[in-house]
């Protein structure tokens, strides 16, 4: 039996965590704006970050609920320094180019899916509700990303050499999405959330299979970045939140 969202610290920061990285790859997909390399594309990019701002904004309302403290969304999202997120580090690093921001896209989004599915069980009802609505917009930002990866993996040489390339520098960082703390492992005791490394067989399954479409090698080393989810972040977030954050700051309190 789901219950409803109670005042929790777990939930706040489980809540905050998910919001975070939402935002983030939110804003990075939004730079390319006006830069994609084909129309269909910068739609796509532009339509992926809107629904990510989406959850964004759903998350970021239950941390705000659930902690109690007064604070808004909108608060949590413009009026916190870089060592108060706790998105994934592999979120906030540069865009570098297309390959890189569509192999990004697609090793988050092979994690995201069964997140939200597993979120869907959640005996959180809020949690629950969430997961439900995002996971119609995350199966769609999965089939999106994974095609792409294939469709440039296994293109012209100079298309697989950039995807090759991207896949290598972003692989430390997927290790992050696995690893659980405390709050992890409280949420996963009351059936709120799942554990991180339980999420491991579905990704490494559909991660395998499409770069083996796609031609792609994944890299052999285990090491995995860390830090985001406890505010230690790459000093790419501060500039992320002085573009993203200007207006609030610069006018406290400023509505249209």
């Amino acid at each position: 039996m789901k219950t409803a969202a109670v005042a929790s610290p777990d939930v706040a920061e489980f809540a905050l965590r998910m919001g975070d990285t939402c935002l983030i790859l939110g804003h990075r997909n939004a730079e390319w704006c006006g830069h994609a390399p084909a129309l269909e594309e910068d739609i796509a990019l532009a339509n992926t970050a809107l629904d990510l701002i989406g959850q964004t904004q759903l998350w970021l309302g239950l941390t705000a609920e659930a902690e109690g403290k007064g604070r808004t969304a909108d608060d949590l999202a413009y009026l916190r320094d870089s060592s108060g997120y706790r998105n994934l580090l592999m979120v906030e690093q540069p865009n570098g180019d297309f390959g890189r921001t569509v192999m990004r896209q697609f090793l988050f989004d092979a994690w995201h899916l069964p997140m939200l599915k597993a979120l869907a069980g959640s005996k959180d009802r809020r949690i629950a509700e969430i997961a439900e609505k995002a996971s119609k917009e995350v199966t769609y930002h999965l089939e999106r990303s994974s095609d792409l990866v294939v469709r440039l993996g296994d293109g012209n040489g100079e298309s697989h050499a950039r995807m090759q390339a991207a896949l290598d520098f972003l692989w430390p960082y997927t290790g992050e999405m696995f690893l659980s703390d405390a709050v992890d492992e409280a949420l996963a005791l009351a059936g709120i959330a799942p554990a991180p490394g339980s999420l491991r067989p579905a990704w490494n399954e559909k991660v395998a299979r499409t770069l083996a479409d796609a031609t792609l090698k994944a890299p052999e080393s285990s090491y995995a970045q860390k830090g985001g989810r406890s505010g230690v972040h790459s000093e790419h977030l501060g500039l992320i939140l002085a573009e993203m954050q200007f207006l609030q700051r610069a006018y406290p309190g400023a509505n249209w």
